[in-house]
């Protein structure tokens, strides 16, 4: 089966100039576990979960002013959309990510988590 089988679109995406409290209270709300940075054209620029703004909130700082760029992974793990969910899964693991953007060449087209991979096992396995 093909990861884009699973993934979730559309995307729910944020400009780096976003703030980190604005970036999580989207996640919140849209109960998702991470989301992809993108500028004014759509371009994939990083991605930021709850871990990384977990860790921020650690250190004393600005969180309802500093923009997500400060935070967020620059060098993103990705997928492309006819990738096989067990590959995909393993990159997962491997890359020690919990979501990741799907893209057809360079568009992103949407994103898988790891619980969206569990769910899928699970299902599988019923």
């Amino acid at each position: 089966m093909k990861i884009r089988e699973i993934m979730r679109t559309p995307v729910i995406a944020v400009k780096p100039s976003e703030t980190v409290g604005k970036a999580l209270k989207i996640m919140n709300k849209e109960n998702i576990n991470g989301t992809p940075i993108v500028d004014d054209d759509n371009n994939l620029l990083g991605i930021i979960v709850k871990a990384d703004i977990y860790r921020f909130l650690m250190d004393p700082g600005h969180y309802e002013s500093c923009p997500v760029e400060w935070v967020m992974i620059k060098e993103v793990v990705k997928a492309q959309a006819d990738e096989d969910i067990m590959e995909v899964a393993k990159r997962l693991r491997d890359k020690d990510v919990i979501a990741l953007p799907i893209v057809e060449g360079d568009a992103m087209v949407g994103i898988v988590s790891i619980e969206d991979i569990v769910d899928y096992f699970l299902e599988s396995n019923k």
